[in-house]
């Protein structure tokens, strides 16, 4: 078994405490060079931020804040040049804004968010990714991800350097010529959406075209079980990894099948939807992360996406935590009798009342009939306490609710707070 560096097997204990040593570091860090954690921040003691726990009380800040931030920003500027055109939460600019140096690109994302790219080798940690997917020094990889505005392309290109590949900047669209290239130089395998790999095959064998590819490192979509193994019938292995414009890569597929092992530069916490509170291991929430990037230190970064810890270490031998993979969206506002109503609401009321453990709200009617019914699990029955439940609701969300009290375990681990079961046809 081959592995990318000591890192990926050193023993667990050793990296977790290598990570909460690094901790106090970065929140440091952020609060003294990046605007927005100085004022989020505010009154934190970084030396005491040194564990998991002292993590989880710090603020979970969401890409809105950070699209709201960068808004605002570019309001405020009007026909000037933007004074921190990342919202504060970069400590690397260009000359004339506050951090002059280190920006090597910056991207842009849809919103638009506008992320920083730092000089760094391999700064989006992707080589991790995609040397377990097989790619080693010396392989042509063609690589199908967009190299303009969006960060994509550059992620995967340096990791693919990093590792020792040359890559072919396919970048997207333009089959033809894509398949030409594939044709005359033979690269060993692909990089890009799992989507236009299955195009590019299916282009190839409408004219007999064999494709060079034996190997595949797929991300930006879902890989389901069907569409992996119709790239195996036709001689690709494909792997797949979980990474964002913002944190770089975050977890990455092995060998064995098994979930996602967690990268070795960042913090992986699973929270309940509409908190920052951490969930039990195994139970499903919002993947939220720490990063240790000094050009861009997010601190508790929540994705919106949901997963779930996966218990025992892979078995390829690496000893790093692991995930379920993607799992959805932790975003499930829904709009109610004309109001919205947020999974944080949904945490508030559960909040106020202890007995209560686990709740998920189910909206159901028809359109214009809407019906809200909280489930909640709780020991027992108390007395009155489905009563004062709902009036927690009308009180948070000024709407009213009915109670529903279940024993614990009744409700799924499918990280769902709000569950939209209306019907509108």
């Amino acid at each position: 078994m081959s592995f990318y560096d000591a890192l990926e097997t050193r023993p667990a204990a050793e990296r977790e405490a290598a990570l909460m040593a690094a901790l106090p570091g970065v929140v440091s860090h952020a609060r003294a060079r990046a605007g927005a954690y100085a004022e989020l921040l505010r009154g934190v003691d970084a030396s005491g931020v040194a564990s998991r726990e002292a993590l989880a009380r710090l603020p979970v800040v969401r890409k809105s804040e950070l699209l709201a931030r960068q808004q605002a920003a570019r309001a405020a500027a009007g026909s000037a040049p933007v004074h921190d055109p990342f919202g504060g939460f970069a400590a690397v600019g260009w000359t004339g804004l506050p951090h002059a140096t280190g920006a090597r690109r910056v991207f842009q994302s849809p919103g638009p968010i506008y992320e920083p790219e730092g000089a760094a080798p391999d700064y989006w940690r992707m080589a991790r990714a995609i040397h377990a997917a097989g790619f080693r020094a010396g392989d042509l990889v063609h690589c199908s991800f967009s190299y303009h505005l969006t960060p994509a392309g550059s992620m995967m290109e340096t990791g693919a350097h990093a590792v020792g590949c040359t890559v072919f900047p396919g970048g997207i669209g333009n089959t033809e010529l894509q398949l030409q290239a594939v044709a005359e130089l033979k690269p060993h395998g692909y990089i890009g959406t799992p989507s236009f790999l299955r195009i590019l095959v299916e282009k190839a064998e409408e004219t007999g075209q064999r494709l060079s590819f034996t190997k595949a490192m797929v991300s930006g979509e879902a890989l389901p079980p069907s569409l992996r193994q119709w790239f195996a019938e036709r001689g690709i292995a494909a792997f797949q990894c979980y990474a964002t414009a913002d944190l770089g890569l975050i977890a990455y597929e092995t060998p064995a099948r098994e979930g996602l092992v967690v990268d070795e530069g960042v913090i992986v916490e699973i929270v309940r939807p509409g908190t920052g509170d951490p969930v039990p291991d195994g139970e499903v929430g919002e993947v939220v992360v720490t990063t240790l990037n000094p050009d861009y230190p997010l601190v508790r970064f929540g994705t919106g996406d949901l997963s779930a810890i996966l218990p025992g270490p892979c078995p390829t031998g690496r000893t790093q935590q692991r995930i379920r993979g993607w799992l959805g969206r932790a975003d499930q506002t829904a709009k109610v009798r004309g109001m919205f109503v947020h999974p944080g609401q949904v945490a508030e009321v559960l909040r106020r009342h202890p007995e209560a453990r686990r709740g998920r709200l189910v909206v159901e009617g028809e359109m214009a009939n809407d019906r809200m019914t909280l489930k909640v699990e709780a020991d027992g029955a108390p007395a009155g306490l489905a009563e004062r439940i709902a009036d927690s609701i009308r009180d948070v969300t000024k709407l009213r609710g009915a109670v529903e009290l279940l024993p614990p375990g009744s409700l799924p681990n499918d990280g769902k707070v709000i569950e939209d079961a209306r019907k509108y046809d």
